[in-house]
């Protein structure tokens, strides 16, 4: 299956679509946010404005990948996308931002998570998904455990943010599990 033939998936409080040119604007308008660049692992020292053509490679990125989508609620607020899908063993790395720092804590990205994972299971008939984050990173790590993700270890000081190591945790869901 290609990008193109991605659908539509639609929740109760979000919409994932294939990205277009005109998300560019809308990602330029949210901008970068310190606090949610660490969760994704970034230093402080580390980032910069937050531009047009940094909007433009957003977008590019999107659409350069077979799965992936932006989320959509009252307008663009993150993207979702499953990586390094692997057809012979049915499997693939999940990840999900949001972006708007006023869309964080109400339950959006785990419901568009739901539907990504829906999707993998039911329609690309996966067998395993994953998931890596930052330790630090609670809410991501609860989003993850109200989709079924377990925590299967620990990558001990995997992630040097701030001049100090951080570990990262990975997490899995079967399908099976999901399916229970």
């Amino acid at each position: 299956m290609k990008a193109i033939d991605l659908p539509v998936l639609r929740g109760h409080r979000v919409t994932l679509r294939r990205p277009h040119d005109n998300d560019v604007e809308a990602r330029l308008r949210l901008g970068s946010d310190a606090e949610i660049d660490r969760m994704y692992g970034a230093s402080r020292g580390d980032l910069r404005p937050f531009t047009k053509d940094a909007a433009q490679r957003w977008v590019q990125q999107l659409l350069d990948h077979d799965f992936a989508w932006v989320i959509e609620s009252d307008g663009l607020i993150g993207h979702i996308r499953l990586d390094r899908l692997d057809p012979r063993d049915r499997r693939a790395s999940l990840a999900v931002g949001i972006e708007d720092r006023a869309k964080l804590g109400i339950g959006l990205g785990t419901e568009a998570m739901r539907l990504v994972i829906n999707y993998a299971f039911g329609v690309l008939k996966l067998h395993r998904l994953s998931v890596r984050v930052i330790k630090y990173n609670t809410r991501a790590v609860r989003a993850y455990e109200k989709c079924g993700f377990v925590v299967e270890g620990t990558e001990r000081e995997a992630a040097f943010v701030d001049g100090t190591w951080h570990d990262d945790v990975m997490m899995g869901l079967l399908d099976r599990d999901y399916a229970a």
